[in-house]
């Protein structure tokens, strides 16, 4: 009965603890619509109660990835934060901005990184089990769709579990007011019912 008593507890007490959520984005200008719009995410996810971390890629400069420097210096010392960051994360969220119709080489070079284990060898550990949420704001038309799939691609061959639907804000250049907030109230909505839908699915 004791047992049971302490197992209904430590039920309850998980129940009750925040999500744990991580957003970034996979841009480094300083005036990037994607940092923009992660930073948006971030305060949607602190609404519906969640306990949310958010940093700036440029804060956790990293090499090339290149096997030879694993090998002899093993993984950088912010591979490891951004690793550990998504580690203790039930979910991330990953503002993508469209390079040439594909993700930017920041991004998947951290990717490239967190999928590599201390031990150097390959690693889902950061990935596994998570829930990963994805947007895009691009001054074109499509708002930065294309770049989306294929970061899709690249999580779930890293293990991650990534949900629908997708955001993606089109001429991200007139989306936001000068205090960097979504100025369309659809629009916000779209990304509100996104992260609504991310969380719930946590729970």
């Amino acid at each position: 009965m004791k047992k049971l008593l302490v197992s209904v507890l430590l039920l309850i007490c998980s129940s009750l603890s925040a999500t744990q959520v991580l957003v970034f984005a996979g841009s480094l200008r300083s005036g990037s619509y994607n940092k923009l719009l992660a930073k948006e995410a971030a305060e949607l996810a602190r609404a519906e109660g969640a306990d949310v971390v958010y940093i700036d890629l440029r804060d956790l400069p990293m090499p090339f990835y290149d096997a030879d420097l694993e090998t002899s210096e093993g993984l950088p010392e912010n591979a490891k934060k951004l690793r550990d960051l998504m580690m203790a994360s039930d979910a991330v969220i990953i503002a993508s901005p469209q390079y040439n119709e594909s993700v930017s080489s920041v991004l998947k070079n951290a990717i490239d990184w967190v999928s590599r284990g201390e031990d150097g060898r390959a690693s889902k550990a950061a990935f596994k089990g998570k829930k990963f949420a994805l947007m895009s704001a691009s001054p074109r038309k499509k708002g930065g769709a294309k770049g989306l799939s294929h970061l899709r691609i690249i999580l779930d061959d890293c293990g991650a579990d990534v949900i629908e639907p997708e955001t993606s804000i089109r001429f991200a250049d007139q989306a936001f007011d000068s205090e960097g907030h979504l100025v369309d109230s659809e629009t916000l909505t779209l990304l509100q019912q996104q992260i609504q839908v991310l969380l719930q699915t946590l729970r």
